[in-house]
């Protein structure tokens, strides 16, 4: 049922999220930005990197929520990782890693001039954001993790392979829409089939010919072929306590199934100073599409802006 095409196929989902293109790293790949609002010297705008597999569709609708309070106007930068959305797939063979995803935003944060700047990351994303903290600590005015931390849960890697398979073995349209809903209400149960059809639309579109395309590199996939629901990652604390030197806001969605629980518990342990927000009922990635959870990322980013007011 899939078809892997260049370019994308038309779709909807980005007309709002017109992007310049910025070449990053030794393999030159073309990284998708969009830009929402004028970057400032004096407020650091905020990076939003989405998941694994997804794309800045998932943040396109935060920018004007947040801009929206009192005492905002921030600017926000949406990006496309590499293989994902609008940005350019590697080579056949080429590995997708974090550490190189690391590297690209801060390669697109240069070619921005962007000095610092609030890190926003779900999933992967935030595992991302760790690793630029690790490696440029005075790039970071921020860090927000949303579904991610030191620990990732195998179980959300194993579901996202699986899906995949599942609606790649699917003959009809209409078999993959029904398929996608019933995963999607998994996430977000109680939505309607409308609003279930629109967040399938944010990592696979239809071409001409009715055939589904994933808005991700399937190579992404191919990756996960090691990871069974049952194994145990590594943990990488030492790559958390990287956030050490900035505030840091921790988003659990109550349904995810890429932190646990005790997951979470202890990066709030060891992070008392941190922001904190549970999402109820939700999975991931997060909608972001609740008042409460615009007025407590706006506080945040407030909060930051304070701080670097008082130091300068």
């Amino acid at each position: 049922m899939f078809k892997r095409a260049t370019p994308l196929p038309q779709t909807p989902l980005f007309s709002d999220l017109p992007v310049r293109t910025i070449v990053c790293g030794a393999a030159h790949t073309r990284i998708a930005v969009h830009i929402h609002g004028e970057i400032a010297d004096d407020v650091p705008p905020i990076v939003c990197l989405p998941g694994y597999v997804r794309n800045m569709s998932d943040f396109a609708a935060l920018p004007r929520a947040i801009n929206r309070l009192p005492d905002t106007g921030f600017a926000f930068i949406l990006i496309d990782l590499p293989g994902r959305g609008r940005s350019s797939y590697l080579g056949k063979g080429a590995r997708y890693s974090t550490l190189a995803d690391a590297d690209c935003v801060l390669d697109v944060m240069a070619a921005l001039d962007v000095p610092r700047a609030v890190v926003a990351g779900e999933g992967h994303g935030g595992q991302v954001a760790m690793v630029i903290a690790g490696r440029r600590p005075l790039a970071v005015a921020g860090t927000i993790l949303i579904d991610a931390g030191p620990v990732t849960d195998p179980r959300g890697l194993v579901r996202t392979r699986n899906n995949f398979r599942h609606l790649a073995a699917l003959k009809s349209p209409a078999a993959v829409s029904a398929a996608l809903r019933k995963i999607l209400s998994t996430d977000y149960p109680g939505e309607s089939e409308v609003r279930l059809d629109g967040f399938a639309q944010r990592i696979y579109a239809q071409d001409e010919r009715g055939k589904l395309r994933a808005l991700f590199d399937s190579q992404l996939i191919e990756q996960l072929e090691q990871f069974e629901f049952d194994d145990v990652l590594e943990p990488q604390w030492r790559l958390f306590d990287t956030l050490s030197h900035a505030p840091l806001m921790i988003v659990r969605s109550q349904l995810t199934d890429q932190v646990r629980r005790a997951t979470y518990d202890e990066m709030t342990h060891r992070r008392r100073d941190a922001a904190t927000l549970v999402i109820s009922d939700r999975g991931s990635p997060a909608l972001l599409d609740d008042s409460e959870e615009h007025e407590a990322i706006a506080a945040f980013l407030r909060d930051i802006c304070r701080a670097d007011d008082e130091q300068s």
